[in-house]
């Protein structure tokens, strides 16, 4: 049976607590207001339930204190809190919209450690913009890793990129305040008279980051929650820099957005799934799709329902990853798309629309090594046939005649993107359309780019682990 408190939660505002201190089992129907209070000996939340929000600003732990097993129904403040011993947030719950403000939090990860369910207590740490809580970040993201926990220093350190983004996307769109004009600053729906204190306050004063506004009494709360992501501070940006922010901005986005920058390896699989399930039908449609007149070059019909049955079977399993994984699935596929499809949708119309008139139209572009089959690593391969005669002598085309010959150009895909496959299947040099040719290696291109987004991620979520060093 809880024990409820009867206390208002007010009533413990600029406290001091000389000894221990026990809320565990508490019943908080109200608000819960610690701010500015001073903790010397352990306290304990543990198991209390917080029905409305927990007001812990600028309070100061020089002790253990324990929310293990806590209920948070709605945010709890930690901004500015100075915590100098052991927090533990462990098998806390929250609800949904429920977080930890760790803004402006004081805590030095080499004196001090925070607890929490591993893999789940970094999602629920905020900060409302990245300037100024740069250290706070970096201190939790060392504290997590000083306990083992990667998966809760990868969160945070998810949430630090994703504010540099928003950031970026101000410097890049967003309007100076410290140079911004009057016209410019009503388009921000601000009043006159909040326009006229800005203009004043810039007379004496630079803004030096977006919370300056809320010391000028003109400016509440409410529209600063309004603005904040629309202005910057810093000086007036060439044209060229912006180009630069833009591509950096290009960079972070497509980091976020296929990899949580390199926090989800589930993501990054879903993705390489998905690129290699597309280019597999392509290569099979160019190979074996040749004409239809005078004399039709194309496969049965059974081997066309196969490669199509398997091409959406993988394009499930990637999708199936992709939308488990990511934050925004839907841009996450549409950033993919725009990278995989448009380079090789021309390729391909261009290929169609002047035909292919050669030698060897009856016989695949593809070639496989036919020395052994085994799965291997292909790390240094190439996607063509080798030059030199000594290799060459071993490879030979691929039996359209088989069944299962759909399966190799899932295979060339495979070994073209990923450097691994069942055989080595190359590209031949003779009589290929350099359309085709184009295509294969603009995959294998994108290819060397996803082998090192996949070995950053493996190494950022496995402990220990730096496969960079041998890309």
């Amino acid at each position: 049976m809880q024990q409820i408190l009867p206390i208002n939660g007010r009533y413990f505002n600029q406290a001091q607590f000389v000894g221990d201190a026990d809320f565990s089992r508490s019943d908080w129907q109200n608000s819960a207001d610690f701010a500015r209070t001073q903790f010397l000996q352990p306290v304990t939340f543990a198991k209390a339930a917080f029905a409305q929000s927990l007001f812990l600003n600028e309070a100061q732990f020089d002790a253990p204190v324990s929310f293990r097993q806590a209920q948070f129904d709605q945010p709890v403040n930690l901004r500015g809190v100075a915590i100098h011993a052991q927090a533990d947030f462990g098998d806390v719950r929250f609800a949904k919209g429920a977080y930890l403000n760790a803004a402006d939090l004081e805590f030095n990860p080499e004196a001090a450690q925070i607890l929490g369910t591993p893999g789940q207590i970094g999602q629920f740490f905020r900060v409302p913009t990245l300037t100024g809580n740069e250290t706070v970040l970096r201190g939790l993201v060392r504290n997590f890793r000083q306990t083992e926990q990667i998966a809760d220093a990868n969160q945070v350190e998810y949430t630090a990129e994703r504010l540099r983004l928003r950031r970026l996307e101000r410097q890049i769109v967003g309007l100076n305040l410290n140079t911004a004009a009057a016209a410019a600053l009503a388009q921000l729906e601000l009043s006159p008279l909040q326009i006229a204190t800005i203009e004043r306050y810039r007379q004496q004063h630079t803004f030096s980051s977006p919370a300056d506004l809320l010391e000028l009494d003109a400016v509440d709360l409410a529209t600063y929650i309004k603005i904040r992501d629309r202005i910057f501070m810093g000086a007036s940006r060439l044209p060229l820099q912006r180009v630069g922010l833009v591509f950096r901005w290009l960079g972070l986005s497509l980091l976020l957005l296929l990899s949580r920058y390199g926090t989800s390896v589930g993501l990054t699989f879903g993705v390489g799934l998905v690129a290699i399930a597309l280019y597999g039908l392509m290569f099979w449609l160019i190979d074996r799709y040749r004409r239809r007149r005078p004399t039709p070059i194309v496969p049965p019909l059974a081997e066309s329902c196969w490669m199509l049955a398997s091409f959406a079977g993988l394009m499930l399993a990637g999708l199936s990853s992709l939308y488990r994984s990511a934050d925004r699935p839907g841009l996450t596929l549409l950033c993919l798309g725009l990278i995989a499809l448009p380079t090789p949708a021309v390729l391909i119309a261009l290929l169609y629309e002047r035909g292919r008139y050669h030698d060897l139209m009856e016989v695949s572009y593809f070639v496989q090594d036919g020395s052994f089959r085994q799965i291997r690593l292909l790390i240094a391969r190439l996607p063509v046939i080798p030059e030199f005669p000594f290799f060459r002598d071993r490879y030979t085309y691929l039996p359209l005649e088989r069944r299962w010959n759909w399966l190799n150009y899932y295979d060339f895909s495979l070994n073209n993107w990923f450097r691994f496959g069942f055989n080595d299947t190359r590209l031949r040099d003779q009589a290929v359309p350099g359309l085709i040719t184009a295509l294969v290696w603009y995959q294998w291109a994108l290819g060397v780019l996803y082998i090192a987004l996949l070995l950053w991620t493996l190494s950022r979520t496995i402990p220990g682990l730096n496969l960079l060093l041998y890309f």
